[in-house]
């Protein structure tokens, strides 16, 4: 056997490994939540290239219990932070007390973790707390570590923030501001069930306690797939249209202006916007059983990647363009 068709056959094994361990993960959720094949594909792409999320949508959508799902499934350690106004950044990241330390030299300041410390952690409801608190996840998702009292504590890997928000209550709210924001992979936004998935959700709650997965990977197992997922291959075109696409969304951006962009935009998404997109086209395209990504895929992961990353202006509003309508128009006007 050549090097090559041997390197192909090798090739074919991991991608045929990863679609197995997908799949029984895929299963383990659906034995909790029904229907949203979307979602869940989108939040195993952000999990599975180490990214954060941000869920979108009303209450009773199952969005918290997705969430513990998943951490069951892989077998993660999971903290839930119920952000309220009066929550301190101090309830997150730990604080230090006065205790005694393990050297027999007296009282000495301990440092007690906080929720923050775990390999998932649901912020529920991010957007009721001060922006004071809601900054004190943005050094833990963007260094993986947190610093209390001068000293710096690293996150134990993997560490995923997943944060949910309410679309239809605004009164009480702080808006996450756009730095915050741009660390959010994708903004994932949940629909309602058709008839008979509801139908199916009221079947499995209303006849006792529901339980969690089984896990279906150990840690190593799952490092081991992210891995696989960062090492895929990206062709030069696929990265090109990725640039492109986001850079289309800014005003006076380098190239052919688009109109619509100028009239409704105020700002576009950073270079943050195009690596989320070239990572999300690779997760993507081995959830769908190819070894490389297509611009295809960027187009795929194009809207809940760039969605939150968009700010329309006072003239948007006034015509309700939003900026799912600015990508959608993008991806039309913007040729692979």
């Amino acid at each position: 056997m050549s090097v090559q068709s041997s390197s192909s056959v090798e090739a074919q094994q991991r991608l045929d490994h990863f679609a197995d361990r997908v799949r029984t993960i895929r299963d383990s959720l659906h034995q909790v939540v029904v229907g949203q094949n979307d979602t869940i594909d989108q939040l195993l792409i952000c999990s599975l290239t180490g990214s954060h999320a941000l869920l979108v949508g009303v209450p009773g959508l199952a969005k918290t219990l997705m969430v513990k799902a998943l951490a069951a499934a892989f077998a993660w350690k999971f903290a839930r932070i119920q952000f309220t106004p009066d929550l301190m950044p101090s309830d997150i990241t730990g604080y230090e007390l006065l205790g005694r330390s393990g050297d027999g030299q007296g009282p000495s300041m301990v440092f007690r973790p906080g929720p923050v410390f775990a390999n998932l952690v649901l912020a529920d409801e991010i957007n009721r707390a001060a922006p004071k608190t809601q900054s004190a996840l943005l050094e833990s998702m963007a260094e993986m570590h947190v610093t209390v009292g001068g000293q710096t504590y690293d996150l134990e890997q993997p560490f995923l923030v997943v944060a949910t928000q309410n679309p239809i209550e605004q009164e009480g709210t702080y808006p996450l501001p756009e730095a915050q924001l741009d660390r959010f992979m994708m903004e994932i936004r949940f629909g309602y069930p058709t008839p008979e998935q509801e139908e199916e959700i009221v079947m499995k709650t209303t006849g006792g306690p529901q339980t969690m997965p089984e896990p279906a990977l150990t840690r190593d197992e799952f490092l081991a797939l992210r891995d696989l997922v960062l090492a895929v291959p990206v062709a030069k075109n696929v990265v090109q249209y990725a640039v492109r696409l986001c850079t289309a969304t800014r005003v006076g951006h380098d190239g052919q202006p688009i109109d619509y962009v100028s009239d409704y935009v105020a700002w576009g998404a950073g270079p943050r916007g195009s690596q989320n997109l070239v990572l999300g086209a690779k997760a993507h395209a081995l959830l769908m059983g190819r070894s490389a990504p297509t611009p295809d895929d960027v187009d795929a992961v194009a809207l809940p990647v760039l969605r939150h990353r968009i700010i329309v202006n006072h003239r948007a509003v006034g015509d309700s363009v939003t900026s799912e309508d600015v990508v959608r128009h993008l991806l039309e006007a913007t040729s692979a």
